[in-house]
């Protein structure tokens, strides 16, 4: 294939890839302006994307929480269940792992923060993401990483219509997601051990989706800017082709007996 193949390859992918989107976000993604990243993110759609997630989950972990990210030493069988995507961010310039975020819907199965506690009636009913498992790099480049990976986040939710994108979060990170506007679940309850994370205390957050554009947007946010009013053509969020979906519940399977075996031992 020709140089001039190539690049009229790519432009037809991409401009497949536009014609997937609704119409809404397709219109306010070409009005935007672009910028261009030193680093890709994509959903890990393959057992080795998947394996490099997990590398960085436990590597982000194990700097704060050496305890739970030693039990990180291979997928979760959530990881691979309906309903679920697994974010990779990876260097352009090398193709390391720079951050990995899973997200989580409550359209097969309960979110995984219900193993802890029963959602109040406001939020039953209701279409919720939960984001879980983030880890980015260390240093100035993690920082980076961890903007783009919620502004993916909430485009997913956008995308696919959900109402609340909710966390839990331990302190004192709970205090950037108030800062994001999240409110407390439970605010008479404080800190509530979380059985999807080691039982160490988290607070629940949850922020409606449909209001962070305008909310954000009368505060003077200091993510608006990088959510609302520029393209990221480097971050991709297209599913996996159904056959890569089968093959990720098939192993999804596998993961929960062999877990379930290891529990009776």
């Amino acid at each position: 294939m020709t140089q001039t193949q190539s690049v009229i390859t790519a432009a037809k992918q991409a401009a497949n890839m536009a014609a997937t989107l609704p119409p809404q976000l397709r219109n306010a993604l070409s009005a935007r302006a672009e910028e261009r990243l030193p680093f890709t993110i994509r959903i890990a759609g393959d057992e080795e994307a998947l394996c490099k997630a997990v590398d960085i989950r436990r590597a982000a972990y194990g700097r704060h929480l050496p305890e739970l990210a030693q039990k990180m030493v291979a997928a979760e069988a959530v990881d691979l269940a309906q309903g679920v995507i697994v974010l990779l961010a990876e260097s352009k310039l090398d193709g390391s792992s720079l951050g990995t975020m899973r997200i989580q819907t409550n359209r097969f199965q309960p979110l995984a923060l219900e193993q802890s506690v029963d959602l109040p009636e406001w939020l039953r009913g209701r279409r919720l993401a939960e984001a879980t498992r983030l880890g980015v790099a260390d240093g100035q480049i993690g920082k980076l990483v961890k903007g783009l990976l919620f502004k993916a986040y909430f485009q997913y939710c956008f995308e696919h219509d959900i109402d609340w994108m909710v966390i839990t979060a331990r302190s004192p990170l709970h205090r950037q997601y108030a800062a994001m506007l999240f409110e407390d679940v439970f605010p008479g309850r404080g800190f509530i051990p979380m059985r999807h994370v080691g039982n160490l205390p988290h607070r629940v957050m949850a922020l409606p989706v449909a209001t962070v554009e305008p909310r954000w947007k009368a505060i003077n946010h200091p993510l608006f800017h990088l959510l609302f009013e520029l393209n990221h053509p480097d971050m991709n969020l297209t599913l996996p082709p159904p056959a890569a979906s089968r093959a990720r519940l098939e192993r999804a399977r596998a993961l929960t007996e062999t877990h379930a075996e290891q529990s009776e031992i």
